[in-house]
């Protein structure tokens, strides 16, 4: 795309530095993972940066981080200029996100012999749910659970050896990752069901202006209708994420 067709400015709201510095979480299987060859990252998130990046007409550099609460702090300490978060009140104080691009499913895992059967069965006194500490679903069942007690494990793909290490009661975590760990950790189950959407969405510092805002939102909804965002999941395996709706 010429970058002269661009609104006088926004190249520079987004990338101030010259650069487009984007944030990308590996503790979420959906959005990216580590390439075993190059030890480089990749996934849908780093595609969609990467052609982001090309419309802007500048240099990408991929900030890489573990967890989704170091990513989300880069982008609303601008230390990254884009990122790729699950939409939440809270992280809406300092960001600007889109709608969202992919749907993911919340689940709980618990032991094949435990007497819990629902999803509405878990927030009991004396249950012990672990989840990965700043997450999406972390914050979620901070304000929604009310009996059960919260165990924050370092991070998304430590939730489940956390929970069998400390013989906890409930893992909590994207379906997908949940579904691998029970691959490394026979003689589990998930629960019927989900207890949360997850809804990704990518975001931007919100003193970036609603200019740049409003064309990163329009980015979004262009790269679902167009099947770019289907055809990322696709091409890097993911099954079980949902395309989002349109806005």
């Amino acid at each position: 795309m010429n970058t002269a067709a661009l609104p006088p400015g926004i190249v520079t709201a987004f990338a101030p530095l010259g650069v487009l510095r984007a944030s990308i979480n590996l503790g979420n299987p959906i959005l990216a993972g580590t390439d075993p060859a190059t030890g480089q990252a990749r996934g849908v998130s780093v595609d969609l940066a990467t052609a982001l990046a090309q419309r802007l007409g500048v240099p990408l550099e991929l900030v890489v981080f573990k967890t989704a609460g170091h990513s989300v702090e880069a982008v609303t300490e601008e230390q990254a200029d884009v990122g790729f978060f699950a939409v939440d009140p809270l992280r809406g104080a300092g960001i600007g996100f889109t709608a969202p691009y992919v749907l993911i499913e919340g689940c709980y895992l618990v032991r094949n012999e435990s007497p819990l059967q629902a999803n509405e069965e878990v927030d009991r006194a004396g249950t012990r749910v672990v989840v990965g500490a700043g997450s999406a679903y972390d914050l979620h069942l901070t304000r929604e659970i009310k009996n059960a007690s919260l165990v924050r494990a370092p991070s998304s793909p430590t939730v489940v050896e956390v929970f069998v290490g400390q013989r906890l009661d409930v893992a909590a975590g994207v379906k997908q990752q949940l579904e691998a760990d029970m691959l490394r950790f026979p003689g589990h189950r998930l629960l019927p069901g989900h207890f949360m959407v997850i809804q990704q969405a990518m975001g931007l510092p919100k003193g970036r202006g609603e200019a740049a805002r409003a064309l990163l939102a329009g980015y979004v909804e262009e790269m679902k209708a167009s099947g770019f965002v289907r055809e990322a999941l696709t091409r890097h395996g993911i099954a079980g994420a949902t395309v989002a709706p349109p806005a």
